[in-house]
């Protein structure tokens, strides 16, 4: 029996062979000739090359090193409208980069329940005496660990307080409500909020509590003479940045370990 062979399957090796030999000739055409040829000779060789590179695999995200907001009980709970005084409005900074830590400076022996009471107290005190337009402090933590607003201008906003002469700028105070000097206890649930509130302010910026920061002085009145350009520890003691005692010998030798809690808080290893 004759076999007859399809014409179909010879056509195929001789038109590939054809349009290589049209690709051939027309890729070697001299000038503006080949500048179109070479959208042929692009488009054959894409079909012979290998195969394409896989994509690169996306890095993973940085770890963030925010932490939660702990609860801040709001100036509200303690600002008598009867004593209020008109102030101007706040003053804001960009961000927060430092926290001062601070002690009132005023008795221990107080329930919690009279927290309030301790604090409006110390806003005539400062409203009064001092003639300040507001509490100088944006926190106040008192002995059981409840937190609460001072200053006015928003807790998770970068309010300029009036609380370290020289350094208000980019930075908030918490100031631990009593006097905690040389040998006196200072309660753990004190200590644990301050690291939970320093956590919280410094991560809207990315700080790490156990780092350091430049502030430049804004007042020759404080360690550093006007303009000068310091080295502080993210958080730090009133007096890193003010000739006093203040926070006291025996919350001052805390803040090491404080910075360790509030570090933890934001995922840092």
């Amino acid at each position: 029996m004759r076999v007859v062979r399809r014409a179909g399957r010879a056509r195929g090796p001789r038109r590939q062979r054809a349009r290589g030999a049209v690709v051939a000739l027309l890729c070697g055409l001299p000038g503006a000739a080949a500048v179109g040829a070479l959208l042929l000779c692009a488009s054959d060789s894409g079909r012979t090359a290998s195969a394409s590179p896989p994509a690169p695999v996306p890095r993973p995200a940085a770890p963030a090193h925010d932490a939660p907001r702990p609860r801040i009980v709001p100036r509200s709970a303690w600002l008598d409208t009867t004593v209020w005084r008109v102030q101007p409005p706040p003053r804001y900074d960009d961000k927060v980069v430092a926290v001062f830590v601070h002690h009132t400076d005023s008795p221990n022996a107080y329930a919690c329940s009279d927290t309030p009471g301790v604090i409006r107290r110390l806003y005539a005190g400062q409203t009064g005496a001092r003639a300040w337009d507001d509490i100088g402090y944006n926190f106040l933590v008192d002995r059981c660990g409840t937190i609460y607003e001072g200053r006015a201008g928003g807790v998770d906003r970068a309010v300029t307080g009036a609380h370290t002469q020289g350094f208000n700028h980019r930075t908030a105070s918490i100031a631990a409500i009593g006097t905690f000097t040389a040998g006196v206890p200072v309660p753990r649930a004190m200590t644990d909020a301050i690291a939970a509130l320093a956590a919280w302010k410094l991560g809207l910026a990315g700080v790490d509590p156990r780092g350091s920061v430049s502030l430049v002085s804004s007042n020759s009145n404080s360690r550093y003479p006007s303009g000068t350009a310091a080295l502080l520890p993210a958080l730090a003691g009133h007096r890193d940045g003010f000739m006093t005692t203040c926070p006291g010998a025996a919350l001052a030798v805390r803040l090491p370990e404080i910075r360790e809690a509030a570090a933890h808080l934001q995922h840092r290893s």
